[in-house]
């Protein structure tokens, strides 16, 4: 196998059933898991977790060994190597529902090349439900079969569902007209954190809207919507792989009118 090529889905199956096990050790037990906090923008908790910390590491390994000439970008310890191959590891995103108990974290697994995120995953071991993308297709699967991902077209803003993790934002970012959006879809939810993307690739939501998301937040997830006939952007309107205030949108005539009205109310 050539180092310098793209990997295959299957070794996306293979890393997240490394992170799988790991966190799932340290799952709905009583042990006290937080270790860090890393309070961010608009959030004064932001926890990290050994489960964080064990899970990335033992990716990293096994990335070490099969590819060892991919340069890996981490959420716990940074970046490692060079070369236009770049594996992007968010070991559990969506740690506070962790602690929670709550089964609406992930293991996230993204390849960029040459800067452009081109494969991702999203497995939530827990439940068995994983989403994944690759140049071919995005696809999903679970207890309940295996199926490809297509979003949602043709929609109307008046009968579009929002979501966006959190509230605690939406004030202290006046120039994002969030409440403006609010105010002209069917619906908003709350709390989803990366599920509300898969499910936005899966057809169930229209728009997700993040105001402060780092790079290994969204990469694995951009090729998931984008092979799911989504669109993925910052507020500006570009490529989302730098992070920052992120939309996604099912329907790409949608996310137009969607940008619009979040930079101009």
């Amino acid at each position: 196998m050539s180092h310098s090529q793209l990997p295959d889905s299957f070794f996306l199956h293979e890393l997240a059933n490394i992170a799988g096990k790991v966190s799932l050790q340290h799952y709905r037990t009583n042990e006290l898991s937080v270790v860090e906090n890393k309070p961010k923008a608009n959030y004064r908790f932001d926890p990290v977790t050994q489960a964080d910390r064990l899970a990335e590491k033992c990716m990293r390994e096994h990335i070490a060994k099969v590819y060892p000439n991919h340069s890996i970008m981490g959420e716990e310890y940074g970046i490692t190597g060079d070369g236009s191959i770049q594996w992007v590891l968010d070991p559990i995103d969506g740690t506070r529902p962790f602690l929670c108990g709550l089964p609406l974290w992930a293991n996230l697994i993204g390849v960029t090349e040459n800067g452009k995120s081109v494969m991702g995953m999203m497995s939530q071991p827990y439940i068995g439900e994983r989403f994944w993308a690759d140049q071919h297709g995005s696809w999903t699967s679970s207890a309940h079969g295996q199926y490809r991902l297509t979003t949602r077209k043709n929609i109307q803003l008046a009968q579009a569902i929002l979501h966006t993790t959190s509230p605690e934002p939406i004030s202290s970012r006046p120039d994002i007209h969030f409440m403006a959006l609010n105010e002209q879809v069917l619906m908003t939810r709350y709390g989803g954190e990366c599920y509300a993307m898969a499910m936005l690739a899966a057809g169930r939501i229209d728009i997700c809207v993040e105001f402060a998301l780092e790079p290994y937040d969204i990469i694995p997830l951009i090729p998931i919507i984008e092979q799911a006939g989504g669109k993925v952007t910052t507020l500006d309107g570009k490529r989302a792989e730098g992070g920052g205030a992120v939309v996604a949108s099912g329907c790409p005539i949608l996310h137009e009118h969607v940008l619009a009205i979040l930079n101009n109310g």
